[in-house]
């Protein structure tokens, strides 16, 4: 894969004018939102089509929901045996990235050959437009979907529904999408949302949280001080300006959906949770904010399963952005293919 770079560096000053319209953020090359509404996307990674996927799997587009516009990218080894069934989110600060982009879209192809799973990338609404619990409402969509498929299948996506082991799902994601995938797992463990009951006979078995996008008011220190790689993938400024973007206006950082650990933020102890794999990056500015978690779902007596890649900042599995990314990627798919076959 190649790599691909950026400075996500917030560097347009509140006020700044293009062509008489009031920029009010911009992330360089990523995302700018304009006073008026309008939000511009340069396309900074390409977009390509499903058919391209190769390695023995086979990639299709399915639309979940034609009123909010999510759709899923579905990827199918060609194993002759069930196999597990992951639902991936991708990452972007909830403000930018697609299925489709290509790195996602490499990642998933060979993590589903090696790993020899079914995997749902998910396509969800992006803030501002769409400003959270938007993300989390077309995961539990994408779920309830999925146990439709499950309890009803059409011959149209027989291909890969019957190559799937239902007992076996596994939430997935990276940066904003781990969050998604955490905070969809928290409404399904919860008795004031969808209950285990409510999905069978599907069986979420654990959660994979890869660099896992959360916040908060206070300053850890890797974020205030953390070596990066040149063209980090999230610097303090751009992580602020994708919460500003994607938070319900007027909330600030220590809003529960940016930070599971803040007061008022459901009791770990009291969330019925699956195993959970996080993996961190030793150079990330989220590392200890991760590692915190970490050891708050272990105090909370939750399993929980921390693997740490060293010399690789933020998103490496898919920008390739660090001269060890190739061989970490590696390693993080074989992590991956041990946690959801045990």
């Amino acid at each position: 894969m190649a790599a691909i770079s950026f400075d996500p560096s917030l560097n347009v000053e509140v006020g700044q004018k293009n062509n008489g319209t009031v920029i009010v953020e911009e992330i360089d090359g990523l995302i700018r939102v304009y006073k008026n509404g309008h939000v511009e996307r340069p396309p900074i990674i390409p977009i390509i089509p499903c058919n391209v996927a190769g390695g023995g799997v086979m990639a299709k587009d399915v639309v979940i929901d034609k009123f909010t516009g999510s759709w899923t990218r579905i990827y199918a080894p060609t194993y002759s045996t069930k196999m597990p069934l992951l639902v991936y989110f991708h990452g972007g600060g909830f403000c930018v990235g697609s299925a489709a982009w290509s790195c996602y879209h490499e990642f998933l192809s060979a993590l589903a050959s090696k790993a020899g799973c079914i995997i749902l990338s998910v396509n969800y609404r992006l803030a501002p437009e769409n400003r959270l619990p938007a993300a989390y409402d077309d995961g539990i969509n994408t779920i309830m979907w999925l146990k439709q498929q499950a309890v009803n299948g059409s011959n149209e996506q027989k291909w890969w529904l019957s190559q799937c082991d239902f007992s076996s799902l596994f939430l997935a994601g990276d940066s904003a999408g781990a969050n998604i995938a955490y905070n969809v797992a928290t409404r399904l463990g919860s008795s004031y949302g969808t209950s285990d009951s409510n999905i069978k006979p599907l069986v979420l078995k654990g959660k994979i949280l890869i660099q896992p996008f959360f916040g908060g008011e206070a300053r850890t220190a890797s974020e205030m001080h953390a070596t990066q790689p040149t063209n980090s993938a999230l610097t303090r400024s751009a992580s602020d300006t994708y919460w500003r973007l994607s938070l319900p206006l007027g909330a600030n950082r220590d809003h529960p959906w940016c930070n599971p650990l803040a007061k008022g933020a459901a009791k770990l102890r009291e969330l019925k949770l699956p195993l959970t794999m996080v993996c961190v990056s030793e150079m990330d500015i989220l590392k200890d904010r991760n590692l915190e978690f970490c050891s708050a779902l272990a105090s909370a007596g939750k399993r929980v399963e921390t693997k740490i890649y060293k010399g690789v900042g933020h998103a490496f599995h898919v920008l390739h952005n660090s001269p060890f990314s190739q061989i970490r990627t590696q390693e993080m798919i074989s992590h991956l293919k041990a946690f959801i076959s045990q």
